[in-house]
């Protein structure tokens, strides 16, 4: 039981969670490409990802999976670095306004901890949806690889492209 919860129910409260952060996550990335802040969606996005990230401590760490540090296995250090990476987010945001160089800070931040999303996202359809499975049983197979691949240079050219485009409304030059 974790938080009164049986682990399935957990697990999928987990799952809602983190998919509601993806979807909000990706509304506002394509808002940052209009330069627009769309901050209802864009505090949906930092809450659900606290929370996916947070909530995914507390699942057990398998016996046969490997440790990074002590007890940190993979899924709990990319854990950790998002709610490190969101912190900065919610800083640059919320208490810098994204003046100067945290309007870079703000940007870079959401997009690796949105990525971070979707890379579990990834790892969890292959290990769970039986047709992405059969393709990549051991995620060391070339479809798994391929997968994570196009996904990486999918974010790397939506941050640079978020990063140039998003500029906050006071630096938004007025159209002609």
């Amino acid at each position: 039981m974790i938080l009164g919860m049986s682990v399935a129910a957990f697990t999928q409260l987990h799952v809602i969670i983190s998919l509601i952060a993806i979807v909000s996550g990706i509304i506002a990335a394509l808002g940052l490409l209009r330069a627009r802040r769309m901050p209802g969606m864009t505090a949906i996005f930092l809450i659900t990802t606290v929370a996916t990230s947070a909530t995914g401590f507390m699942f057990d760490t398998p016996a046969e999976a490997p440790r990074v540090i002590g007890s940190f296995d993979p899924p709990k250090v990319i854990g950790l670095i998002s709610l490190v990476l969101l912190a900065l987010a919610m800083l640059a945001l919320y208490s810098y306004k994204l003046a100067g160089s945290w309007r870079g800070t703000y940007v870079i931040s959401a997009m690796i901890a949105l990525y971070f999303n979707c890379f579990v996202l990834v790892v969890q359809s292959f290990q769970k949806v039986p047709f992405f499975h059969a393709l990549a049983p051991t995620q060391k197979e070339p479809p798994f690889a391929v997968a994570q691949a196009i996904l990486l240079i999918l974010f790397v050219g939506l941050g640079i492209a978020a990063f140039k485009k998003f500029k906050p409304l006071a630096q938004v030059p007025a159209a002609a």
